[in-house]
């Protein structure tokens, strides 16, 4: 029986190529209708906290603002690491990254 099947594929290979095309076109469109659920997570979570304090240059907000608000945030759990900036402009920006499976809300 196997004998046959792969024979009868070898001596028309027209129509085992088609066959393998139709194959492979059913499989791309099922792919949109796998549901989300089962795709790993990938990236951490992540939450920014943007801040600005008009008029003020770079070291200013860095003891001013950023540095309060990085000791308040360092206290929430399951946060991996933080990264913040202060700009001349006045901007204060945290970036805080999440271990994985962390809910943002």
């Amino acid at each position: 029986m196997i004998l046959s099947i792969s024979n009868f594929f070898i001596q028309r290979p027209v129509f085992a190529s088609v066959c393998s095309i139709m194959i492979t076109l059913l499989g791309i469109a099922c792919i949109p209708t796998l549901p989300i659920a089962q795709y790993p997570e990938i990236a951490p979570p992540q939450v920014s906290v943007t801040s600005n304090y008009v008029g003020a240059n770079a070291e200013v907000v860095e003891s001013t603002v950023t540095d309060i608000l990085e000791r308040e945030l360092n206290g929430i759990t399951g946060v991996k690491y933080i990264k913040s900036t202060s700009a001349s402009t006045g901007t204060s920006s945290i970036n805080l990254t999440f271990d994985l499976g962390r809910d943002q809300d």
